[in-house]
């Protein structure tokens, strides 16, 4: 008997995850993204949705190392074998009418990924195994959630959920006391708990229910579509996805709210449910150039701007340098066990990878059927197959590296042009280096803070493009962009820190170098340190700072100038506490 799920009317606050999921809930085509820390709730609202649909409805859990056949469908083994061949359901079939829920999202393989949302998106699923085909309804609410700092989700798949929530935990003590009151007295006598709730549920049911019958007969006027399309165009979302999501997502609203038609209340409400995951990826992933400056700019003295001899001043002087040619080697990227997200070996250690073949196994982790019945019928004539029959499916390892550039930007790098040099160098190591399923991430520090000017991303003229445009100038502050990378690591990171080490900026008020010291030892990653300043201005402070990373450390120069593949491949420390 599985347990009870948690009533959702007893969340305490999250409105607007609620909404998107009430929202979900009226149309099944709003799918719904979910991206919060852990221990935020969104399992247990998730959970709660599926008591609110119409019976029957289930509550399907993805599980990480679901296989193809499990979640799409394949062969029944044991009619198959009785010489009865037919075709098994999965997970998705059997979430019809009700919620399929897909916990860290971000970690599913990719290929399963875009067959899901397929199947989401037309609400059929069509299962072709072995000759065989079938058409089932597949409309279900689809429910993913991932937590960012595991890793990114890849754009294609991201724009493919209409609607998105940022669940974070309540920082107030009231609140967070409420949530801590009702959890307990729901653990202690859940019949009695479900009992006290049962009224407000009822009325969501309802409410819901009335706002599906009338889902049809909701109408969007002409100019509130033009309305929706002029704001998704002022905010340069490209994706013509936008348009539908909010028109159906102000649709469900209104026929929640009981009204017959959308006004300009529904759609503002729906609107950044729909925006949050576009506007955010986009500004951060794609950075806009500035134009070029028409005459050269003075660049501010060292003393005054870098050193922190003097006042910092207020409007600070920025140059955008073209980089130079710089030859480097490429990294070798083999980190150790380190693998992408999604294409680690799963739980049960099937490998999630595409099929390639089969191989004989006496305990097969994936069954493979044709090939098991192909070698019974070839080496015994018959269909009845023995231990030494069994083979198991085999993928195709998918494994990538995050290279993680966190890039010195500030106006010591304006002397000598050396930003020229340290754009060159990453550049080259970029073009290099990267290959397919590998992504890129870049973290600039100048002035008084660290910005990510690159989210994750597979796409390398998207890196190429933001590095070229980078201004520089301003001060160091180096304690805050390593503190931001923290974020963004994963066991498969290899962290490129270019800087000339002259941190000034504090994080939390300190003695900025110790600053920065703390925070690198917190973290655990593969890691190379290049030291930007010139040999004769060198203090010593990045050799210490890679120490501290566990890094190999190289020159500017030394990079620019060796001849041999970079070894970055020492064994993985587990992450710590910063990962």
């Amino acid at each position: 008997m599985r347990p009870a799920a948690y009533p959702f009317s007893a969340i305490v606050g999250q409105s607007e995850m609620k909404l998107a999921l009430l929202l979900a809930a009226v149309d099944w085509r709003l799918g719904v993204l979910l991206r919060g820390d852990k221990g935020s709730g969104k399992t247990t609202t998730a959970r709660g949705l599926a008591a609110l649909l119409p019976a029957p409805a289930r509550f399907i859990n993805l599980p990480i190392g679901a296989t193809e056949d499990r979640l799409l469908g394949g062969l029944h083994l044991e009619r198959t074998l009785k010489g009865d061949p037919v075709l098994k359901p999965g997970l998705v079939v059997e979430a019809h009418g009700g919620v399929l829920y897909v916990d860290e999202v971000n970690l599913l393989p990719s290929h399963l990924g875009d067959a899901l949302l397929d199947a989401a998106a037309s609400g059929v699923h069509v299962v072709e195994r072995e000759g065989l085909s079938a058409t089932h309804p597949a409309e279900f609410v689809l429910l993913g959630s991932m937590n960012p700092e595991e890793g990114s989700l890849r754009p294609q798949l991201l724009d493919r959920f209409a609607l998105s929530v940022t669940v974070c935990a309540p920082l107030d003590p009231a609140e967070r006391q409420l949530v801590t009151e009702r959890r307990i007295a729901f653990e202690r006598n859940t019949v009695q708990f479900a009992s006290e709730w049962s009224q407000a549920q009822q009325t969501l049911q309802s409410q819901i229910a009335s706002a599906r019958a009338s889902l049809r007969c909701v109408a969007c006027s002409s100019d509130m579509m033009g309305y929706i399309s002029v704001t998704i165009c002022e905010h340069s979302v490209q994706s013509l996805r936008a348009d539908l999501a909010v028109v159906r997502a102000a649709i469900a609203y209104a026929a929640l709210a009981g009204d017959t038609c959308v006004e300009m209340q529904h759609v503002d409400a729906v609107l950044p449910l729909v925006l949050a995951h576009r506007t955010r990826e986009r500004e951060r992933s794609s950075f806009t150039p500035p134009p070029p400056p028409t005459q050269p700019q003075q660049s501010k003295p060292e003393s005054q701007s870098e050193t922190g001899g003097q006042e910092a001043p207020k409007r600070v002087h920025e140059r955008i340098f073209s980089p130079s040619e710089v030859k480097t080697p490429a990294l070798d990227s083999r980190l150790g066990a380190g693998v992408k997200r999604g294409d680690s070996a799963s739980a049960d250690g099937c490998d999630c990878g595409p099929i390639i073949g089969a191989r004989q196994s006496d305990f097969p982790v994936e069954f493979d059927l044709r090939a098991t019945l192909s070698h019974t019928l070839r080496e015994t004539g018959g269909l009845q197959p023995r231990v030494e029959d069994l083979h198991e499916r085999v993928r195709k390892p998918r494994t990538g590296t995050r290279y993680l550039f966190v890039i010195d930007s500030s106006g010591s790098h304006a002397a000598q042009q050396r930003m020229r040099l340290v754009k060159g160098a990453i550049s080259s190591m970029l073009t290099r280096s990267f290959k397919r399923q590998d992504e890129v991430v870049m973290i600039v520090f100048r002035g008084t803070s660290a910005q990510v000017v690159l989210e994750p991303t597979e796409v390398l003229p998207d890196a190429l493009a933001a590095l070229e445009y980078l201004p520089t100038g301003g001060r160091t502050p180096l304690a805050a962009a390593l503190n931001e990378a923290r974020g963004y690591l994963t066991p498969a990171t290899l962290l490129i820190l270019l800087t000339d080490g002259r941190a000034n900026i504090p994080l939390h008020g300190g003695v900025p170098w110790q600053e920065a010291l703390d925070v690198a030892q917190l973290m655990s990653c593969n890691a190379i340190v290049v030291d930007t300043e010139t040999a004769a201005q060198r203090l010593g402070q990045c050799e210490e700072l890679a120490k501290m990373l566990g890094a190999r450390y190289l020159s500017l120069e030394e990079l620019a100038q060796s001849e041999n593949v970079l070894i970055a491949v020492e064994p993985l420390k587990p992450l710590g506490q910063g990962a």
